[in-house]
């Protein structure tokens, strides 16, 4: 296959998996490996991925089909359930190579057959139905944004802003004219600000769902939402969010790949994400106690001293239940690094919320790599003569 021509198979497949939603969850597992991928699919799914791909990504789908033919065994049915009506010439001559192949091998081919299982299959932009999310700024807040068709003509646009600790933060519809749609995700996924990633809408939904759950009962969520939590936050039982579908698709991460992480935090690009939580500004206030006494110390003495408080107050700051929302935070954010072609980066971020769901000593290292980030103004002062009674303590992304 020639890589300047396609998008590659575990691509393809991932968009297939978007647009054929019901067989979603027996393209993933397979991670772009098409003996795999056979072998998961019934003989009708099979066919039906087969068929998106011809009309799709030809390139990839020649790939698939030379797999499934060669392979003596694997049952070669799929690709004779597929018919050529409506196929590109480049889409039809794969299959008639296949087939050819075939015969070579002693399978009996039909001279013609019909298409029943696939024929009327559209292409992905048939059901318009589209989403994005947003990076998670240093609030813990992110954007998911939900494009339908509206029933009504032209498309409907959802606009959530989720934050695992406030839950549903905002909610907002718009209509719009499905061109103006396309411009609008075209936009939010190429600006160099905050910028957005495509995901599966299945998926969002569950993300959605899942910040849901985590609403607190101070907060209630938007009237908005309610009204259309049913369009939004309603997904199949165990359907993965984006997350999910990232650490799915990257395998096996190594812990030490997590200390990429503590860069990504203290260059301001991931995190702080700061606990709701009163023991964070009774730590900050302890560190300023220190330039309040008599004695003079060194600058090295003074930082010591700090060190031994944000010790002392990681346990209670990063307890349960707001290590897990961190970690499902590491996790989504590998979503948006692996979109992004950032997929060493993606990685660390599976290991980092690996390390928030295991004891508070392998969490420790980003825990305080986050709350140094927090604590920056009194951190820094400490190597001042003083601190400047107006400077709050904290900084508050």
């Amino acid at each position: 296959m020639n890589p300047a021509s396609g998008v590659g198979l575990p691509e393809a497949l991932e968009r297939a998996a978007t647009a054929l939603r019901a067989d979603a969850k027996d393209i993933r597992p397979a991670n772009g490996d098409p003996i795999q991928l056979r072998r998961q699919l019934g003989v009708e799914a099979a066919a039906r991925v087969l068929r998106w791909l011809l009309e799709n990504a030809p390139i990839e789908a020649e790939e698939l089909v030379e797999a499934w033919t060669e392979d003596s065994e694997l049952d070669p049915t799929p690709v004779l359930l597929v018919g050529e009506d409506g196929l590109s010439k480049v889409a039809a001559k794969i299959l008639r190579r296949a087939r050819h192949r075939l015969r070579s091998r002693g399978v009996k081919v039909p001279e013609k057959r019909p298409d029943p299982v696939v024929a009327t299959l559209g292409r992905a932009e048939s059901t318009f139905e589209v989403a994005a999310l947003t990076s998670i700024d240093p609030r813990g807040s992110r954007v998911a944004y939900l494009v339908e068709e509206n029933p009504a003509g032209g498309a409907r646009i959802f606009e959530a802003v989720l934050d695992e600790q406030r839950g549903i933060v905002a909610f907002e519809v718009y209509s719009a004219a499905r061109g103006k749609a396309r411009r609008f995700l075209r936009e939010i996924t190429r600006r160099d600000s905050h910028r957005a990633v495509e995901a599966d809408p299945t998926a969002v939904r569950a993300l959605i769902a899942r910040v849901a759950g985590y609403q607190p009962s101070k907060r209630p969520a938007p009237r908005g939402f309610a009204e259309w939590r049913s369009r939004v936050a309603v997904a199949p039982e165990g359907a993965p969010t984006p997350g999910e579908i990232a650490r799915e698709s990257l395998g096996t991460v190594t812990p030490a790949s997590g200390s990429r992480v503590a860069e990504l935090i203290r260059a301001g690009e991931i995190g702080p994400w700061p606990p709701d939580n009163r023991v964070l500004e009774t730590t900050a206030e302890k560190i300023a106690e220190i330039h309040k006494g008599d004695l003079v110390v060194s600058t090295s003495a003074r930082r010591e001293q700090a060190d031994g408080i944000i010790d002392e107050a990681l346990p209670e700051l990063y307890a349960e239940p707001f290590a897990s929302r961190c970690a499902e935070r590491f996790e989504e954010m590998a979503y948006v690094y692996w979109k992004s072609e950032r997929e060493e980066d993606a990685r660390a971020c599976l290991a980092a919320a690996d390390s928030f769901r295991a004891e508070v000593d392998e969490l420790r290292p980003l825990a305080r790599a986050m709350l140094e980030v927090l604590l920056t103004p009194v951190l820094s002062q400490l190597e001042d003569a003083a601190i400047g009674k107006e400077t709050s303590p904290i900084v508050h992304p």
